[in-house]
């Protein structure tokens, strides 16, 4: 039995299933599969949805096949790249999830600097392919994500003050509607769809292919430096002077964390509850020394491995802490100021982190990303300085609770000094007044869209934009 999008209770046509069957060259899974409990996970662990069918799409012919078979049958319909979304929207309940992780293919363009990524490509996949050539498209700060989910979201990361979001780098994305046609959107067709996809999620299409600008970046001078709690309202005040005058070719996110009890962090500092910031300089190798001078003046750090390293490398540097099927709650919001009562508010919670594994991220969203207009993608927030992340992680589900209650408790009291909306990519199930003010002034021009690209919702298991 299925329940349809119109809320009928049927039974599945086994005809239709078997006619998708032959249509395929990727793979079905159901629930009779002894695959299917592995198959039906995704990053965060705290998500436990029962999907009636998995399909591993191999090329763009099975993602049309499945669109079809979901649309005709009326069925829930998820959206897999990556499976790294925090609120865990790459899966569903007793609907279709249409997985494209086997559609993994890469060309770099090293002489145009482009490179065409596949859908179910995650970032280290493309920074493998990219880095052979000395180049990079902006993109996070963990190789495990997957590059649907978050350039449709935005894509924040090391080069965002350089570089700008990986939105501002899509120069095109080959999609599948709603109807099952296949479309290119670009800034010369269906222009409107493709300042729609930057930003707007995954609400207009599946998109198989993107094709990014990439730039010369390679050898980068990046790293944690680490201070200890005691120093953290004077580092946090000094890290937000600093990003609002630094040249953009100098990046670093502020963290409160629990240093890891392993090599190579020193014995004295492993699992002492400390600040951090984790750098990236995308500048002439042989400046940054000097670009860091005043950085190690200001205040010695009690860590400092800052230095030169590949750029995959340092996009990467975090993925073994965090494997995949930890419990994850997030939270997020755009920040324009960091007044006093907000660092106070930053230090009672990030001081008393609930786990090991537990942070707060504040990722600059200056620099190049702010050089772009707000009316020009999607995404509203190109006047906010920061984009903030609460993330409740533990690897035990009996701590759910814990991490839930002061990832909410911190954004809460922080609620009054935030910007009014959120990311995409940092949100969990929050309703539709959290994503009206993500999107602001855009809201309504993505609801016109909508009605025009998918005016049924087949496209809902994200943050959605109604028609």
């Amino acid at each position: 039995m299925i329940t349809t999008l119109e809320n009928e209770t049927r039974t599945l046509d086994e005809q239709a299933l078997t006619t998708l069957r032959t249509q395929l060259r990727g793979l079905v899974i159901t629930r009779n599969d002894a695959s299917y409990d592995t198959d039906r996970k995704v990053y965060n662990g705290m998500i436990d949805k029962h999907p009636l069918l998995i399909v591993k799409c191999r090329d763009v012919a099975d993602v049309m096949a499945t669109v079809n078979f979901a649309r005709d049958q009326k069925l829930v319909l998820a959206v897999r790249g990556g499976g790294h979304n925090g609120g865990g929207l790459g899966i569903c309940d007793n609907g279709v999830v249409l997985d494209l992780s086997l559609m993994k293919s890469i060309r770099v363009d090293a002489a145009n600097k482009t490179v065409r990524v596949d859908g179910g490509c995650t970032l280290a996949d493309m920074d493998h392919a990219t880095h052979a050539f000395g180049l990079a498209v902006p993109c996070g700060v963990n190789g495990t994500t997957g590059i649907g989910g978050l350039a449709l979201g935005g894509g924040l990361g090391y080069l965002t003050r350089r570089y700008g979001l990986t939105i501002d780098n899509l120069l095109e994305a080959d999609l599948v509607l709603a109807d099952g046609s296949f479309v290119t959107a670009n800034a010369k067709q269906n222009e409107d769809l493709y300042w729609a996809i930057r930003g707007g999620g995954g609400n207009f299409g599946v998109v198989t292919s993107f094709l990014f600008k990439a730039h010369p970046v390679s050898t980068v001078y990046g790293g944690p430096m680490l201070w200890h709690l005691d120093d953290a309202k004077e580092m946090m005040k000094w890290f937000d002077d600093l990003m609002r005058k630094a040249p953009d070719d100098l990046y670093g996110f502020f963290a409160f964390l629990v240093v890891p009890p392993v090599a190579p962090f020193p014995p004295e500092l492993q699992s002492k509850n400390m600040c951090g910031i984790v750098w990236c300089y995308t500048g002439a190798l042989e400046d940054a020394e000097n670009a860091f001078k005043p950085i190690r003046a200001f205040k010695k750090p009690a860590l400092d491995f800052a230095g030169p390293i590949p750029h995959p490398v340092l996009q990467s540097l975090f993925d073994a802490l965090y494997p995949a099927g930890m419990q994850w709650y997030w939270k997020g919001d755009h920040v324009n100021t960091l007044p006093d009562k907000a660092i106070d508010i930053h230090l009672k919670y990030g001081s008393n982190l609930p786990s090991m594994f537990s942070t707060m991220h504040l990722y600059p969203t200056n620099g190049a990303a702010a050089k772009v207009g707000r009316k020009d993608t999607a995404w509203n927030y190109r006047d906010s300085t920061y984009t903030m992340v609460i993330a409740g992680i533990d690897p035990d589900p009996a701590n759910k609770d814990r991490i839930t209650d002061w990832a909410r408790h911190y954004w809460e009291d922080l609620r009054p000094h935030g910007a009014g909306g959120s990311y995409i990519n940092f949100m969990m199930e929050e309703g539709q007044d959290r994503i009206k003010a993500t999107y602001g002034d855009n809201y309504d021009r993505l609801v016109t869209l909508k009605k025009k690209y998918d005016p049924k919702n087949l496209f809902s298991v994200n943050q959605n934009i109604k028609p």
